[in-house]
């Protein structure tokens, strides 16, 4: 079993109801991390194998954010993507299941 091994991690600048980040949707958001997560370790965004994204109040986002987010990074289509909603617990939960695949192999 390959243990989870994290070689960047990056978030967004805590925001607040309709400030400066307001007019930017969670998918573009999302997008900027992950693309900067990529480029801090010269990392090759075609060798991604999925994107898992956590995001709270998901409407008006359109359908999976992750998805939306990953191809805004660059990551090719082919590569798949998806979105955990479980509030408060979302990104968390995003990391645990990114773990969990990589330990189990299936990343």
């Amino acid at each position: 079993m390959a243990p989870p091994v994290f070689v960047s991690a990056v978030r967004t600048a805590g925001g607040k109801l309709l400030g400066s980040l307001a007019p930017l949707r969670a998918p573009e958001l999302g997008a900027v991390v992950v693309r900067a997560a990529i480029e801090r370790v010269e990392y090759d965004p075609g060798e991604v194998n999925e994107v898992i994204m956590g995001q709270v109040i998901q409407a008006g986002s359109g359908q999976n954010p992750a998805r939306q987010a990953a191809l805004g990074a660059g990551i090719p289509p082919s590569v798949g993507a998806f979105t955990i909603n479980k509030v408060c617990g979302s990104s968390l939960k995003a990391v645990v299941l990114a773990a969990q695949a990589i330990a189990l192999g299936d990343a």
